[in-house]
């Protein structure tokens, strides 16, 4: 990697505040900018803010991503998922500079017994799915030398995410009901992180169409949300921590204005083929979660 800086758009999402925080401890440059200094609903001013940086590479980790809300504003999900997102492309393609773009589980319909694999059909089942796909799609159109890192059910210690919701949970209620048959690979966004650094340090010394395309990249290992949740107060027994009562419900039982997959398990094995990478399980990435937000004292509520 050069001594230019990594540009991370998206600066409070927890991928986002994980890749300037992990770049920054190896002593790496990194920026990370948020909606003030780039906004990509508005599309204002792209072009000289990236010439102004010169970065080495660009990450978009910036996205709408309020599943539920999305169903009554798809307008403005698309114009920040899709057209945003296809704008900086666009500025990346022009200026050569390699480009990460981050996108979802939420693109396929779940309805596949198995793992998913990059040349499976997408058919979302959300308007938020939908524009992340509309944003793949015009990504890699506007900047076809681009690389989509499809990923799914994030968490961190920052943000909102569902380790954070549980432990705000346990502290306020003696019983807490969660989904059981819904599937899939909780992945820490440190992890992801570290991935996406090992993956931009390749930019320099792969031939780009190499790392041209979409990838999956989740944890090892699969669980339910229930399954999340029960290994998440496991954790914070351990830890001396209060925990509630856990009881497994139907998603029937849990309705949302959006629809979720029920399968969103991710192959990952591209990406370990093409960047010798690959994640640790998400139990033991969850518990080294833990072990920060317990040991910081961290409030969730």
């Amino acid at each position: 990697m050069t001594d230019k800086p990594i540009l991370i758009v998206g600066r409070n999402g927890q991928l986002a505040r994980c890749l300037h925080e992990l770049a920054t401890a190896r002593g790496l440059t990194a920026v990370a900018m948020g909606r003030r200094e780039l906004d990509l609903e508005a599309q204002i001013n792209i072009d000289s803010v990236v010439a102004s940086l010169a970065p080495s590479v660009i990450v978009n980790a910036a996205a709408y991503t309020a599943v539920d809300q999305a169903e009554s504003e798809e307008a403005t999900a698309f114009r920040i998922n899709r057209d945003g997102a296809a704008a900086l492309a666009a500025v990346a393609a022009r200026m050569n500079i390699p480009f990460v773009q981050l996108s979802t589980d939420y693109v396929f319909d779940g309805r596949k017994a198995s793992p998913y694999v990059e040349s499976d059909v997408p058919a979302p089942v959300n308007s938020y799915g939908a524009s992340k796909l509309a944003g793949e799609i015009a990504v890699l159109a506007a900047c076809p030398f681009a690389t989509v890192i499809r990923t799914a059910w994030v968490y961190s210690p920052y943000g909102h995410n569902f380790v954070r919701t549980m432990m705000r949970l346990a502290e306020t209620r003696p019983l807490v009901r969660v989904v059981a048959d819904q599937f899939g690979s909780p992945t820490s966004a440190v992890d992801l992180a570290a991935a996406i650094l090992k993956i931009a340090q390749q930019f320099g010394s792969a031939d780009r169409r190499a790392t041209t395309g979409i990838y999956h990249l989740t944890a090892r290992g699969e669980t339910t949300w229930h399954g999340f949740a029960a290994a998440i107060f496991e954790g914070l027994g351990r830890r001396g921590l209060k925990v509630p009562r856990l009881e497994a419900i139907s998603a029937a039982e849990y309705p949302t204005p959006a629809r979720r997959p029920a399968n969103s398990r991710l192959d990952s094995s591209r990406a370990e083929r093409a960047f010798r990478l690959r994640l640790p399980h998400w139990r033991n990435s969850l518990e080294a979660c833990l072990d920060r937000l317990v040991s910081e004292g961290e409030r969730v509520c």
